[in-house]
């Protein structure tokens, strides 16, 4: 998720200063994504030194305003018609901590799948139920409709997430019953052993 991008969309609508847009960017994502005033005010000033938004004037309270300008417009209509990609996937510490439970020896791995299974689920229900109150409270104005949008994908990323503990629930299931399956072989003789027995068999 691009801050900078954000706070890019946030300017263009007019100048504003720090607080301002870590307001306007929680209240339009439902602070999904909360930031503190100190990473909007960084993000601002590497903003100011590419040149995408400068200085604006201050408040008779000493606030300092930014405004977009015609670089930073031409940045963000650039990130509105680029889609995401998708070829470097972000780290998902779900899939990292499944991975290494898996190879290291001694991890309950479907424990670890059921207690993800059960956050998960109960995730699941709390923005089911905020997306109940979200509708409930629409008036038409469509005031709260980004942070439907935020909810609704929230809601179909969990889903996903449920839907693939269920699969590695089954694919370690059937690991385990093919690892049953399969008879262990004998182990090796030692290398002396061996050599007495091929001394025997030349004798007979």
């Amino acid at each position: 998720m691009s801050i900078r991008h954000g706070l890019l969309a946030l300017l263009d609508q007019g100048p504003r200063y720090g607080y301002q847009l870590r307001s306007e960017f929680e209240a339009r994502t439902g602070a999904t994504w909360p930031l503190n005033v100190g990473q909007v005010y960084t993000t601002l000033g590497r903003l100011e030194r590419d040149g995408l938004v400068e200085a604006a004037g201050e408040d008779d309270e000493g606030h300092q305003f930014y405004s977009v300008t015609d670089e930073g417009r031409a940045e963000l209509r650039r990130w509105f018609d680029t889609p995401v990609p998708r070829t470097n996937p972000p780290r998902d510490e779900l899939a990292i901590k499944l991975a290494m439970a898996v190879a290291i020896p001694g991890v309950d791995v479907a424990a670890v799948v059921h207690g993800q299974r059960r956050h998960s689920m109960q995730a699941l229900q709390d923005y089911t139920r905020l997306k109940g109150r979200a509708l409930a409270a629409d008036d038409g104005s469509g005031k709260d409709l980004a942070w439907l949008l935020v909810l609704e994908q929230l809601i179909f990323q969990t889903e996903a997430e449920i839907r693939w503990l269920d699969h590695c629930e089954s694919r370690l299931a059937q690991h385990a019953e093919r690892t049953a399956a399969t008879p262990s072989e004998p182990a090796a003789a030692p290398p002396a052993r061996r050599a007495a027995k091929s001394r025997d068999r030349g004798r007979i």
